[in-house]
């Protein structure tokens, strides 16, 4: 996994991975790389190292620079604050999704999150892994999901919700989600929803893997 470093010139780059360092080249690979290209060319071999170590950073720039309007996944699902839990749960499984923004009823404004975490962390009232309350589920006679049955979204999320506008940079969204250990924050635009980055998101838009498409079914 690549790694966010400050450059101390105010802005932030990607420590590259070990193939892809320029530094990692040698004049070998360089001269190797230069006769596969047909016709002359009228330049040293550590110059065409120089142009495309400077090439490389100013790719790094540029990709976490990247605002989330560009990154985000837009429309998302969302959910209001009094939607029962159940009703949540049966969202969450039909999209496929890991965590959903919850908007007051009556303006939209984001007011919180609920993530597997949430339901996970009310119905066992502590911190649980997903195992321990299979666990409990197997233990017991009773499903521990339904002592929140009866709740709304509203008595579950976590609030208030950590959000983005749509031109926060990339290395900042990933900083923000590091800081709070989330995974997703809501993009909110004069106090509307606009849309959603996960770390997934991310992640994608930090990788340096050329045509990769963008697979917009994943579980974010």
């Amino acid at each position: 996994m690549s790694t966010l470093f400050n450059n101390g010139q105010g802005s932030w780059d990607q420590a590259p991975s070990p193939g892809l360092d320029p530094e990692n080249l040698t004049d070998q690979d360089i001269l190797a790389a230069m006769k596969q290209i047909s016709g002359y060319l009228d330049i040293t071999p550590g110059d065409l190292k120089q142009v495309y170590a400077l090439a490389y950073r100013h790719a790094h720039t540029r990709i976490l620079s990247t605002p989330a309007a560009t990154i985000m996944t837009s429309p998302v699902h969302y959910v209001t604050e009094a939607l029962p839990v159940l009703e949540v749960a049966r969202l969450m499984a039909q999209h496929q999704v890991a965590g959903v923004p919850v908007v007051e009823d009556k303006d939209g404004a984001v007011v919180g999150v609920i993530s597997e975490k949430d339901f996970m962390r009310r119905m066992a009232d502590r911190e649980e892994s997903f195992m321990g309350l299979v666990a409990a589920c197997m233990g017991s006679r009773g499903c521990p999901a339904l002592n929140i049955k009866g709740r709304a979204a509203r008595d579950i999320m976590s609030a208030p919700a950590v959000t983005v506008n749509p031109d926060t940079p990339a290395h900042a969204m990933f900083d923000l989600m590091r800081e709070k250990s989330i995974n997703r924050v809501p993009v909110v635009q004069g106090g509307r929803l606009v849309g959603i980055v996960s770390r997934d998101d991310l992640l994608e838009a930090l990788s340096f893997v050329p045509g990769k498409d963008r697979q917009r079914g994943r579980r974010t």
